[in-house]
């Protein structure tokens, strides 16, 4: 029990890190201001060897147990030893997943962890869309570096789409175009290559998506961006740049984003395996 505190102490007892509980507790806890209740968290507990020693240090203070378990065995076990002590056992999941396996029919996953992993993955996620919408169309090539993927292409290949889907996957994603006459950044030959891939498209169907651009714009745009003679050339000129430099290239010429997400991410995770993600 802690020195400066007569109240019986708070055990978390819990399969994971004990977090989501002590929470609830601290919730809990803020009713009473003024009053110092010690929370201990008692984490990561998976074995019914562990019980007896969390329920006799708990009865040695006086305290009580609030479980965040999902082992459903393992939770009785805890429960069972301490009644036999005399302690208090209060069980914050225990009812809560009983009644919603009834109401289901279906079992719980009993995964001590889950939620934490699962809110893990979508912090990463809204990290990935962070990073790759401060860093869409050429911006901010200081952090290419730390892409996990850096798309090149020319204009309207799709970059931008392409991008926005893998961040929602939870890829951090750059991208950088392609522009006739001007030199690529040299922030890109800071990049590990094989993480670069480069877009290539039909230049007829490019032409094409270009016109339906400007109308759609509604502005003046030089006619050579739409012409189909200049953009064969500018994505001929393209492809001999992204061969010069050796990177991988993916055809995504009437491709749905989903499609072209998949042979991305394949072609990336062939090359470095679970370096991928990083």
């Amino acid at each position: 029990m802690s020195p400066d505190s007569d109240n019986p102490p708070v055990y978390v007892v819990s399969g994971g890190v004990g977090a989501s509980g002590r929470q609830i507790v601290s919730s809990v806890l803020a009713q009473f201001p003024g009053c110092r209740v010690p929370v201990e968290t008692e984490a990561l507990v998976r074995r019914p060897d562990q019980a007896r020693a969390i329920v006799d240090r708990v009865a040695a203070t006086g305290g009580v147990i609030v479980l965040t378990m999902v082992d459903e065995e393992l939770a009785k076990e805890i429960a069972a030893q301490a009644a036999d002590a005399g302690v208090v056992t209060i069980d914050l999941m225990g009812h809560l997943l009983a009644w919603l396996a009834g109401a289901t029919g279906r079992d719980p996953a009993a995964q001590p962890g889950l939620y934490r992993e699962l809110e893990s993955e979508s912090i990463g996620r809204v990290a990935a869309m962070d990073f790759s919408m401060t860093h869409d169309d050429g911006k901010n090539p200081g952090g290419w570096a730390d892409a996990e993927i850096v798309l090149v292409g020319v204009s309207r290949a799709g970059k931008t789409p392409l991008t926005m889907y893998l961040a929602v996957l939870g890829w951090r994603v750059a991208n950088v175009p392609l522009v006739p006459g001007i030199p690529l950044p040299k922030e890109l030959s800071r990049v590990d290559r094989r993480r670069i891939i480069a877009l290539d498209i039909d230049p007829g169907r490019l032409s094409i998506h270009r016109t339906h651009r400007q109308r759609e714009l509604g502005v003046g745009w030089p006619m050579k961006y739409s012409d189909e003679d200049s953009v064969w050339t500018e994505v001929d000129e393209a492809r001999q740049e992204i061969r010069r430099r050796g990177y991988s290239r993916i055809d995504v010429t009437d491709k749905p984003v989903e499609t072209m997400a998949d042979e991305v991410i394949r072609t990336i995770t062939r090359r470095l395996g679970s370096a991928a993600h990083r």
